[in-house]
């Protein structure tokens, strides 16, 4: 648009002068229109993730803890009411963790053979059990290498193992007692026969689970049976054995409590039967809660293992 300035010049006595003079001055403006900003809706706050990951957390780590309590709380209650309403003389939940204190203040004291610490009967129960499983696993893994590989193997051992494995581990103590006719070679002879068999087992599941293209590589470079066993079949099976050495070891620490028990000597099992045969029942209760702590230890060590050395987890 264009607006018209008009100037005028005017004489006193109100008329116009001759040299009136009449400009015309054109003034371009330009006008600008702006735009109006568009109206938009307000931001909805949205959660950020990292906050979201966290109240994700908390809610993990409150079941993980509140729930576990809450099975404890339910167990000290029908203890509490076993103690008041059927057996008065069994000990109740506060007597026990007393008794408990007291014992566990000096674990390893030995005023003799017969009168150890119960750290000590810990110690030995726990060296029976690596020498029974260690032996196991010399002869296990390398039986189910064997019967993995080899069909003539398997059809040859199939039959005894199935027959052996469902044995009851007390059943092979009086051999035990018999052939060594000692208390120790005895409960690792029992160890080594019972939990020999999850190792052979899954060791051979594990040799025939190898894909064939494994094999055909070996077949094209000529492979040895010492170096294919080196350098494919262990690494292929080194999670099924670890497997079968995780089962092994629960089984073998469920069998020495029990031979120890009907042994005697030193061990977790046997500290257990004399207390029950002194009426210590607090005394009972704590090496329940022992033996079973030190199950949860040893199943975690070969979980955390089995973890490491499972490639597919890495």
């Amino acid at each position: 648009m264009h607006a018209h300035a008009i100037k005028l010049t005017v004489v006193p006595g109100g008329k116009s002068a001759p040299d009136t003079e009449e400009t015309t001055t054109m003034e371009p403006t330009i006008t600008q229109t702006a735009a109006a900003p568009a109206s938009t809706a307000p931001a909805r706050p949205i959660p950020l993730l990292q906050d979201r990951i966290r109240r994700e957390q908390v809610a993990t780590l409150l079941k993980t803890l509140l729930l576990p309590l809450l099975t404890f709380a339910v167990v000290i209650a029908a203890w509490s009411y076993i103690h008041i309403h059927v057996a008065p003389e069994f000990p109740a939940p506060s007597e026990t963790w007393e008794h408990a204190k007291d014992i566990l203040a000096d674990p390893f004291y030995d005023t003799g053979p017969n009168d150890m610490g119960i750290g000590w009967q810990l110690m030995y129960s726990l060296g029976r059990v690596a020498a029974g499983f260690g032996l196991a696993a010399l002869v296990g893994i390398p039986l189910g290498f064997a019967m993995g590989m080899s069909r003539g193997v398997q059809m040859a051992l199939s039959p005894l193992i199935q027959i052996l494995k469902p044995v009851s581990p007390l059943a092979w103590l009086p051999i035990g007692l018999l052939l060594f006719k000692a208390v120790d070679p005895s409960a690792i002879f029992v160890i080594f026969i019972t939990c020999i068999w999850p190792m052979v087992i899954n060791t051979a599941t594990g040799v025939k689970a190898i894909p064939q293209d494994y094999m055909n590589v070996a077949a094209v470079l000529k492979l040895g049976k010492v170096e294919l066993i080196r350098r494919i079949l262990f690494p292929a099976t080194l999670p099924y054995v670890v497997t079968g050495m995780r089962l092994s070891l629960g089984i073998a620490w469920m069998v020495i409590v029990a031979a120890e028990m009907l042994t005697g000597g030193i061990g977790i099992g046997f500290w257990l039967w004399d207390e029950w045969n002194n009426l210590n029942v607090s005394s009972i209760i704590l090496a329940i809660g022992i033996i079973g702590g030190v199950g949860i230890v040893l199943d975690l060590m070969m979980g955390w293992a089995q973890n490491r050395l499972d490639y597919s987890k890495r």
